[in-house]
């Protein structure tokens, strides 16, 4: 694995031993290193000037596609939907054996058993939103309620969204106690925290929420609902892809990042694989470790990998609309 040093983690005493409480929490969050907003920015620039080969960007662009949540997450969402989007998720490109499958189709709570019985067989997990998403803003026991009910209807992850509300005002040992509970109803079903880091404000809040995500256990810390104008961006990504690099120096435990929202062309999905490679190292280029969030960035990168095999741009009908 290639890695840059560390240069934003906490000591790894004091993150194994401090108490949960708000006290030492803000002491911990708020003793990591700032973030240089500039040089972040100028940083996530610098990467997006990297050009990819032909050969390498055949790759790439499968490795994007296994790494997709293809995502429904619409108030007029039906089972007909979802099981069109699960056959879309098994066989992106129906004229392709040789095209992946996606990770995950992430669908509401109420629609996971349609998605199950649609996936039956296949290697694609089943990914259910919770906790009162989007907005985070309910009762304990009632996000507790909706994990629940999406891991006894089949979920193999869950997306959590955090109680920004709660982090903004500084009460992190609520926010801990929250994942720390959803991660427990999970069972063996992965747990994927959602940041909304467009909500965050600062690279600093996102540095911290990060780490608080990945402290309480989080399998994955997630940039977005998708449901804000703003969602995914490469200076939030590369904080993010530095947290889980810290984290895993610190404790040897390496932990995943999904990117959501606003991601629609492969030349965007590529640019955010070379960050990967280059912040976080070789090992978080898997499926794994690493995801998008997308819909609509599926048919882009079939579109592409068609034009890599004919040599000729296809219509926007050679894929289907979702």
């Amino acid at each position: 694995m290639t890695t840059l040093a560390s240069t934003t983690a906490a000591p790894a005493d004091v993150t194994r031993d401090v108490t949960r409480d708000d006290a030492s929490l803000r002491w911990l969050l708020h003793g990591l290193p700032g973030v240089d907003q500039v040089g972040a920015e100028s940083r996530a620039a610098g990467l997006a000037t990297r050009s990819i080969k032909t050969t390498a960007k055949a790759w790439a662009l499968d490795l994007a596609i296994r790494m997709v949540d293809l995502t429904t997450l619409e108030g007029a969402d039906t089972p007909g939907k979802v099981r069109s989007l699960c056959a879309k998720a098994m066989r992106p490109d129906p004229t392709d054996a040789s095209c992946p499958p996606v990770a995950a189709v992430c669908v509401y709570p109420d629609l996971v058993e349609t998605a199950v019985h649609a996936l039956r067989g296949s290697r694609v997990q089943i990914a259910s939103v919770a906790t009162a998403f989007p907005s985070g803003r309910a009762a304990l026991a009632t996000k507790l309620h909706d994990v629940r009910d999406a891991v006894a209807a089949g979920a193999t992850e869950i997306d959590m969204v955090i109680d920004r509300g709660a982090f903004l005002a500084g009460r992190y040992g609520q926010v801990y106690d929250e994942i720390v509970a959803v991660k427990a109803e999970c069972g063996t079903a992965h747990l994927k925290v959602i940041l909304e880091t467009a909500e965050l404000a600062t690279l600093d809040n996102v540095r911290r929420a990060s780490w608080l995500a990945l402290l309480a256990g989080g399998d994955f810390i997630k940039t977005s609902t998708g449901k804000l104008t703003t969602s995914a961006t490469p200076p939030v990504a590369l904080v993010m892809l530095e947290a889980v690099r810290d984290f895993a120096l610190a404790h040897g435990d390496r932990r995943g990042v999904k990117l959501a929202g606003g991601i629609r062309a492969s030349k965007d999905a590529i640019r955010y694989l070379v960050m990967v490679n280059e912040v976080a190292g070789e090992a978080w280029l898997d499926p794994d470790l690493f995801r998008f969030g997308a819909s609509s960035l599926l048919n882009d990168l079939l579109l592409q990998r068609h034009k890599l095999t004919t040599g000729a741009y296809d219509g926007a009908d050679y894929v289907a609309v979702d």
